[in-house]
């Protein structure tokens, strides 16, 4: 599931589903044609549109893109941005994060840190067992790890403080 925010007004929920897309809840089936990278024409029912991609930033989520004369400006979250969302990271480009919550009930499995370890944004903390999924969490910041709340085998509640930086 995205998350996309148009002109920073219009919020729509989209899903890839086989062929098919979920957009709020609805099926659209459009006909997609590239022309040239960049360049596509689509068919939606009995609409068609021109679309160019004017500018694509992949690592922030965001592009702009001209619809028959008409520029929009988009940014996207996908599921790991409502994740960091739900455990209270979501800005990343935060100097400081103070601590790290459970984003579900789960079970830990492993702990890649001790009290005292200086970790780089990206790197492993530890993993998470939830829903028979294994999660591994990562560090949202460059921290130093000052409490760890947690060891293997420790099942958690979803909001709990697990580690402190």
């Amino acid at each position: 599931m995205h998350k996309i925010k148009v002109n920073d007004k219009f919020d729509f929920e989209a899903e890839r589903q086989g062929d098919a897309l979920l957009v709020n809840n609805s099926f659209v089936t459009p006909d997609i044609k590239e022309l040239r990278p960049g360049l596509y024409h689509i068919v939606n029912g009995t609409a068609s549109y021109n679309a160019e991609v004017i500018s694509f930033d992949k690592e922030a989520k965001a592009a702009v893109v001209k619809v028959n004369n008409t520029v929009y400006t988009l940014s996207g979250k996908d599921r790991f941005d409502m994740l960091l969302e739900k455990m209270g990271l979501s800005n990343m480009a935060a100097k400081s994060v103070s601590e790290i919550k459970a984003p579900m009930p789960g079970l830990v499995l492993k702990v890649f840190v001790e009290p005292g370890a200086d970790v780089k944004k990206g790197e492993n903390l530890f993993v998470l067992e939830a829903m028979k999924m294994e999660n591994i969490i990562k560090a949202p910041a460059d921290v130093n790890i000052k409490v760890i709340k947690i060891k293997p085998g420790d099942k958690v509640e979803k909001g709990q403080i697990l580690m402190s930086f």
